[in-house]
């Protein structure tokens, strides 16, 4: 009999199964997620609720879920990414039909007292579907866009019949990213969202309308099927966006059309849907440039910003640690996508590249519109800020996103890549 030897034990041993991965991605997400949890619990000193600590503990089972995921090959998805999509359609179907409503929406299920929200985890399981069909067939032809865009379709009518616009939009952002990502003729991405920007212009400024659509007529002609026959197909659509964008606008909910509107003039209605807006700017203006201390903003303490610890947390940052907090925060989320970047680049085969550019477009593009909307920047979608916001569905999930990322980083001897 042998007595355990700690001349054999060694770290490296130990680490041998997570020795590829990004460590230094998921340092930079751990301590964003602890940034994280350290806000709330300034923006909630004077209540008696402890989410700072549930954002503590979600922190540490996502960080293990990652650590877990990390070790897991990812290319195994691609048998199983069906059963992915097929689960995520249903439990946002589940939503539709038993879901619990809150502030106007119906998002949430209640398991075991658990409010869970499953349009969170749809946004990992449209990236895992998009990923395995278009590692399968590139969005090189028109008919392989169209099938990449159906699979995107359901989840996302789904989503907007909560409703749901906020998530809608991070679906069309992964999308669009991931289809540019898998070799997309830009041209029809760019023919993709013009129904969009033409219903937009139309309400703004007619010629900029007219001028869109003539170029979308010149787009269709020269890269579609049908020739001059595309071109008028594709400019009597921009023509008719701004109905449709009539119509659309008649399906929003009232908050979601204030939300629209007042971003461009909170004072419109400074104690209703602009308050949050006026009294953000109000925080992050009084922060100047090394903030008034942590703890000790006036804005923050007196719970003037409503939604304070989740949606508009970047607001809480700008008024305690100031400019060069708020800089400091960018430049964490700006470390994230450049290692996920990276990953994509290196990675083993498309579908991996394909798993990390789609995390990557979801937190570029929720960044983005969160510190956009708190700044005045951008319309108030309800997304939270990634690992920033209390929200255990969303920190859950953007871990399991970052240990799949992990995974294609722990296993990434690239074999095939898009010419």
């Amino acid at each position: 009999m042998t007595g355990f030897s700690f001349s054999k034990f060694s770290w490296r041993n130990l680490i041998a199964p997570w020795q590829e991965i990004d460590w230094f991605l998921l340092l930079l997400v751990v301590g964003v997620a602890s940034w994280g949890a350290l806000t709330i619990y300034s923006t909630q000193i004077n209540e008696e609720v402890n989410d700072w600590i549930r954002h503590g503990i979600m922190t540490g089972i996502g960080l293990l879920i990652a650590l877990f995921l990390a070790r897991w090959r990812y290319n195994k998805l691609l048998y199983y990414f069906w059963l992915v999509y097929a689960v995520t359609n249903i439990s946002l179907l589940m939503v539709l039909v038993m879901g619990v409503t809150a502030k106007g929406a119906q998002r949430w299920i209640s398991v075991a007292g658990f409010n869970l929200q499953p349009s969170e985890f749809a946004k990992l399981g449209v990236i895992i579907s998009l990923a395995a069909i278009l590692h399968r067939r590139p969005a090189e032809t028109l008919p392989a866009l169209l099938q990449a865009l159906l699979v995107v379709a359901l989840p996302w009518g789904l989503v907007f019949l909560q409703p749901d616009l906020g998530t809608s939009l991070v679906f069309g952002a992964i999308a669009l990213g991931m289809l540019y990502w898998a070799n997309a003729n830009f041209s029809w991405l760019l023919l993709l969202i013009s129904p969009a920007v033409a219903a937009i212009l139309f309400n703004v400024y007619i010629p900029a309308w007219l001028s869109w659509a003539g170029l979308m007529f010149v787009i269709a002609w020269r890269t579609l099927p049908g020739g001059w026959l595309s071109g008028c197909g594709a400019i009597a659509l921009n023509f008719i966006s701004g109905g449709l964008g009539n119509l659309f606008w008649g399906l929003l909910k009232d908050y979601q059309k204030n939300r629209l509107i007042l971003f461009l003039d909170p004072n419109k209605d400074p104690l209703g849907g602009g308050y949050h807006l006026i009294q953000s700017r109000i925080a992050i203006g009084a922060g100047e440039m090394w903030g008034r201390g942590f703890t000790q903003g006036t804005q923050t303490q007196l719970d003037f910003i409503p939604e304070q610890h989740t949606d508009f947390i970047f607001s809480a940052v700008g008024e305690e640690l100031g400019f060069v907090g708020t800089m400091g925060l960018l430049l964490l989320f700006w470390l994230i996508c450049v290692r996920l970047l990276m990953i994509a680049l290196k990675a083993q085969d498309n579908f991996g590249s394909l798993l990390a550019i789609g995390v990557f477009c979801m937190i570029f593009f929720q960044v983005a519109v969160n510190v956009g909307m708190t700044i005045g920047l951008a319309p108030i979608t309800g997304l939270p800020l990634p690992w920033m916001s209390y929200g255990r569905s969303a920190i859950l999930m953007n871990f399991m996103a970052i240990g799949i990322v992990e995974s294609v980083a722990n296993h990434k001897q690239r074999t095939t890549f898009f010419s």
